[in-house]
């Protein structure tokens, strides 16, 4: 069973509506007491700023689920945007702690390696680069790529990278570490490449 994290943050019903394609059981998790239905695998997502994010996940009661589900019983974990970035200890988009499951770090895409045509925030399709292979990215359609919507990115050390993408810099795109998973693309607005991403994780 999925679990996608309902706190209030990113359109969980978007992520809904792809696995009742796929045909996958998935269900909300809005309350401390829905960690117990059968979880095996968690979706975290996220828009918007990461200190609004943090904070409204440490208001929703799901802290401590969380990191008992994620750290303790290591189940496989998805973070999606800014889902992904709260995976680290901080941001230099705001003064919130994150989550501190990963020791990477999350910076702001450089303007200085911007053209004219190439504004903030990265918005629109971008295709990916593959640096380790990986069964999250299986069939994936490299080329046409994901949907991005984003003005920060969380760097990572090669080994960890499964994909990059380029915007002026590069883009760690999909990443992997442990029993944790990030993408900074949004897979529930990217067609058949999110379709399959998602199925993808849902195999895992």
């Amino acid at each position: 069973m999925i679990g996608i994290v309902d706190y209030g943050i990113g359109n969980i019903h978007a992520f809904s509506r792809v696995f009742k394609i796929l045909g996958m059981p998935h269900t909300f998790l809005s309350d401390a007491k829905d960690f117990e239905d059968k979880i095996s695998k968690i979706i975290l997502p996220g828009v918007g700023a990461f200190d609004h994010a943090m904070q409204t996940l440490n208001n929703s009661g799901l802290r401590d689920k969380l990191d008992e589900f994620v750290l303790e019983r290591e189940l496989p974990t998805l973070g999606v945007c800014v889902g992904f970035q709260i995976f680290c200890k901080s941001s230099q988009e705001g003064s919130e702690s994150g989550l501190g499951w990963i020791s990477e770090e999350v910076v702001r895409l450089d303007d200085s390696k911007l053209d004219d045509y190439m504004p903030l925030p990265h918005m629109g399709w971008n295709n990916i680069e593959v640096m380790n292979e990986n069964d999250l990215i299986s069939g994936i359609d490299t080329e046409e790529g994901f949907y991005f919507l984003h003005s920060y990115q969380v760097t990572s050390s090669e080994e960890s990278i499964i994909a990059r993408s380029h915007y002026g810099g590069t883009i760690t795109s999909i990443y992997n570490h442990k029993n944790l998973y990030g993408i900074q693309p949004h897979p529930e607005k990217s067609h058949s490449n999110g379709v399959r991403f998602l199925k993808n994780f849902g195999d895992l």
